[in-house]
């Protein structure tokens, strides 16, 4: 991966953009596969060092369980809690894209929108 300032001074206004598309949408994140956090864009009530080490735990699980069950290699992982959504994209190879979202998200703009901001992510070629 590039420069962690250089990634974040590009991802972060992408971001924004992702979580201003929705009232619902609390917080957005991209992540390094070992749950390094790149660029935030975070509420206050969200611990970034958490979400990373999170993430990166659920994306291993999810993983391995995507090749046990021969479903092929895996996209996506969608937590649904009383809370809210928690959305995990890949980002190609080496990155996660992490959306959290109110209860009342409508959550297939929400997955629209992850998944245009996580292309838009992988051709700038930082991550």
């Amino acid at each position: 991966m590039s420069d962690s300032n250089a990634v974040a001074t590009a991802v972060t206004p992408i971001l924004k953009k992702l979580n201003s598309t929705s009232a619902d949408i609390q917080a957005s994140a991209v992540m390094s596969r070992d749950g390094h956090s790149l660029a935030t864009v975070l509420g206050d009530d969200i611990n970034n060092v958490r979400l990373g080490a999170m993430c990166a735990t659920l994306l291993s699980l999810g993983e391995k369980a995507s090749v046990e069950l021969k479903r092929g290699k895996l996209r996506q992982i969608l937590i649904h809690g009383e809370e809210g959504y928690v959305l995990l994209l890949r980002i190609g190879e080496k990155a996660v894209l992490a959306v959290v979202s109110k209860p009342s998200a409508n959550l297939g703009m929400m997955l629209v929108e992850a998944r245009r901001t996580s292309g838009e992510i992988a051709a700038l070629g930082v991550v």
